[in-house]
C-alpha cells in the first residue's frame, strides 16, 4: 500500500503555513479519503494494511498545533474521528531522541513547521502517553538501532499481528 494521506493540498497547506485548525481539518479530510479508497478496499478484500503515519500522528501532532488555539485539541481531534476512522491492530513507534531526529532531518528545502525541536518534544511526548494509555496496541521500538535491526523487529512485530489475527478467525 502507498503510505497513508498527506496528499498534495494538505502539503500546500503546511507549506503556506496556514492556520492550525485548517491544516488540522485537511489532514482529517485525507485521511478520511485515504480510507474510502485504499483502507477500507483493501480490508473489504482480506488484505494487510500497512500504513506511514495514521490518526495517531493528527492526535499527537496537531494537538500541539492546536494547543492555547482551541480548548482540549485532542479530545477536539478525536472526536472528528469518532465513529468512522478505524483503530489500528497495532501502532509501532520508532522512537528517537528529538537532536538526533533533528540531525536526520534533511534541510535542503527548509524545515517544516512540525520540525522544530519544542514541537517533536511536545510530540513525543504525546505518542508516548498513547502508548502508555494502550500498551497492547503500540509497540514501541529504538529507532537509534541498525536499521536493518529496526526492519527485522518491525517485520516481526507484523508476523506476530498477522499469525494471531489469523489464529483469533479460526476459532
Amino acid at each position: 500500500m502507498r503510505p497513508g494521506g498527506q496528499g498534495r493540498s494538505v502539503r500546500r497547506a503546511i507549506a503556506e503555513q496556514i492556520d492550525p485548525i485548517t491544516e488540522a481539518t485537511l489532514f482529517v479530510a485525507d485521511h478520511a479519503a485515504h480510507l474510502t479508497t485504499v483502507v477500507r478496499p483493501a480490508l473489504a478484500a482480506g488484505k494487510l494494511v500497512i500504513s506511514d503515519r495514521y490518526s495517531d500522528s493528527r492526535f499527537a501532532y496537531q494537538s500541539v498545533t492546536l494547543d492555547g488555539i482551541i480548548p482540549e485539541p485532542e479530545k477536539w481531534l478525536r472526536a472528528m474521528h469518532n465513529g468512522w476512522s478505524i483503530v489500528p491492530d497495532k501502532t509501532i513507534l520508532l522512537v528517537i531522541p528529538v537532536d538526533d531526529a533533528l540531525t536526520r532531518l534533511s534541510t535542503k528545502s527548509g524545515r517544516e513547521h512540525f520540525e522544530r525541536r519544542e514541537v517533536l518534544e511536545k510530540v513525543q511526548n504525546r505518542y508516548l502517553e498513547f502508548a502508555r494509555a494502550e500498551p497492547d496496541r503500540f509497540v514501541i521500538v529504538d529507532a537509534m538501532l541498525d536499521k536493518d535491526e529496526v526492519a527485522r523487529f518491525v517485520a516481526d512485530a507484523i508476523r506476530q499481528v498477522v499469525v494471531f489475527g489469523r489464529k483469533q478467525k479460526r476459532k
